[in-house]
């Protein structure tokens, strides 16, 4: 059965988006690939119809996509889609700040390498942590815009503490990922904070008082 609705988000970079349908229920994702007429570029405020299917998680996306005709219309809830419709805030607007933080961070090595002479496998871990962290933001960012099975947000924050958290941050300023859920992001910088403290006892004179305490109470 065919349904109508209007796109109500659309990312073009990423080639998807959401269709709130005229007659209720949840929003709908939907991806280029679904749309049947290549003369109609998909952008928000597009009235359109389509199918249901199921993905092979039991997720609903629509296929089988038309662009409707345009005219004028007394829905309410088209009109509050229409309205609704704005250009959303940029992630990467707090992208040169958030670099800075990396910045910051790879001074902050540097003075701590110097003046505790702190091993160098300490810098690859972090590098190597850095990249499986971006790899995993990349892989959620291509499962999200299939609909398929994404990684857990917990998975994505544990990588952040242990260390792959400069990783991420260009992971989210670079594929526009995970850069604007405000709940996320407040959990991510906690993750941060919590990893660079850490980072400076473990390297400093009372970590390793506090290690030699250790291995002698042993």
């Amino acid at each position: 059965m065919r349904r109508e609705g209007t796109i109500k988000t659309w990312n073009s970079e990423r080639a998807f988006g959401f269709i709130l349908p005229n007659d209720g229920g949840p929003d709908v994702f939907v991806h280029i690939n679904a749309f049947q007429d290549n003369r109609s570029q998909p952008q928000e405020g597009l009235r359109v119809s389509f199918e249901l299917e199921q993905t092979p998680e039991g997720k609903k996306r629509a296929k089988v996509v038309r662009a409707l005709p345009f005219k004028p219309s007394t829905n309410t809830r088209l009109t509050r889609a229409a309205e609704s419709v704005r250009p959303a805030p940029k992630p990467a607007q707090w992208g040169t700040a958030t670099y800075l933080v990396l910045a910051a961070f790879v001074v902050l090595f540097v003075v701590a390498s110097v003046l505790w002479r702190m091993s160098g496998w300490v810098a690859v871990a972090y590098v190597l942590l850095s990249v499986v962290c971006f790899l995993a933001y990349a892989i959620d960012k291509s499962a999200a815009a299939a609909g398929s099975r994404r990684i857990p947000e917990a998975t994505l924050h544990l990588l952040a503490l242990l260390g792959g958290w400069p990783g991420a941050i260009v992971g989210q300023q670079f594929l526009r990922h995970k850069s604007s859920k405000a709940e996320f992001r407040a959990v991510f910088w906690f993750t941060v904070v919590f990893n660079v403290v850490a980072f400076v006892v473990a390297v400093s004179p009372l970590g390793a008082s506090v290690a030699a305490r250790l291995a002698w109470g042993r």
